[in-house]
C-alpha cells in the first residue's frame, strides 16, 4: 500500500535518496507507552543481520541497537504515554509517536516507510516527504527493521525502570503484555499509574 502526498510521486524504498524506515513497539500491551522509532540508514555503512525485532533474541537486539545508532545517517524515537494511548485509542497513539520519531530526525528523509497497512498524518513536518506503507516491513525493509529493534529496545529499557518504580507487576519479565502473571498481579494490586486504562482486563479493574 502507498500514499501519495499531494503534488509528489511516490519513490520506492530501494530506489536511491534518504529513506526513513519507521516502526513501532509497545500497541499490545496492558502497561507503558506505545514507542515508535525512525531510522535513515548509511547505505555507506550498513548494519548486517537486520530483522523483525520480534524474532531477535534479546542479547542480538541490543547489539544491533548499537550498531544502529553509531552507523545510521540519522535516528530519532517518539513516544506515547498509557494516558495517551487511554485519550487517543491505540492506533492514533501509535501514529502520534511515529510523528515524534520524525521529528527527532537530524537529516530529513526524502521518503518514509512505515510498518503496516496505514500512514499516519504528516502535514506539519517540517519536512516534505513521499510515504509507504509495507504490510511486514519490519521484515523486508531494512531501515523498517532497524526501527523496530531501536523502538523494541527503548521500550523493553523503559519498562524495566517501570518495574523498579511500580513493583509486584512484573514489568520486567513481560514488559506490559496480558501474560497469566501480570493479569493475577492486576487482580491483586489493581491498575498502576501506567496502566491503559481503556485496556480490558484494566478496564473492568477501575482504579486503585
Amino acid at each position: 500500500m502507498r500514499r501519495r502526498a499531494p503534488g509528489q510521486a511516490v519513490l520506492d524504498w530501494r530506489a536511491p535518496g534518504l529513506t526513513a524506515g519507521v516502526d513501532e513497539a509497545g500497541r499490545g500491551p496492558l502497561a507503558g507507552p506505545v514507542v515508535a522509532a525512525a531510522v535513515v540508514l548509511d547505505p555507506a555503512r550498513p548494519v548486517a543481520g537486520l530483522a523483525d525485532s520480534k524474532v531477535l533474541a534479546p542479547r542480538r537486539r541490543a547489539e544491533l541497537a548499537a550498531e544502529i545508532r553509531d552507523r545510521a545517517l540519522a535516528w530519532g524515537l517518539g513516544w506515547a504515554d498509557a494516558a495517551e494511548v487511554d485519550e487517543l485509542n491505540v492506533l492514533q497513539a501509535t501514529f502520534l509517536a511515529m510523528r515524534r520519531a520524525l521529528l527527532e530526525l537530524q537529516t530529513a528523509p526524502a521518503h518514509v516507510v512505515f510498518d503496516g497497512n496505514r500512514c499516519p498524518d504528516l502535514d506539519g513536518l517540517p519536512f516534505r516527504c513521499t510515504v509507504e506503507a509495507v504490510v511486514r516491513g519490519d521484515a523486508s525493509v531494512p531501515g523498517v527493521s532497524a526501527a523496530s529493534i531501536l523502538a523494541k529496545c527503548a521500550r523493553d529499557e523503559h519498562m524495566c525502570l517501570l518495574d523498579a518504580r511500580y513493583p509486584g507487576y512484573g514489568f520486567a519479565r513481560h514488559k506490559g503484555y496480558p501474560t497469566a502473571d501480570h493479569v493475577e498481579a492486576l487482580r491483586r494490586l489493581g491498575p498502576s499509574p501506567v496502566h491503559r486504562r481503556s485496556f480490558a482486563p484494566v478496564q473492568s479493574l477501575g482504579s486503585r
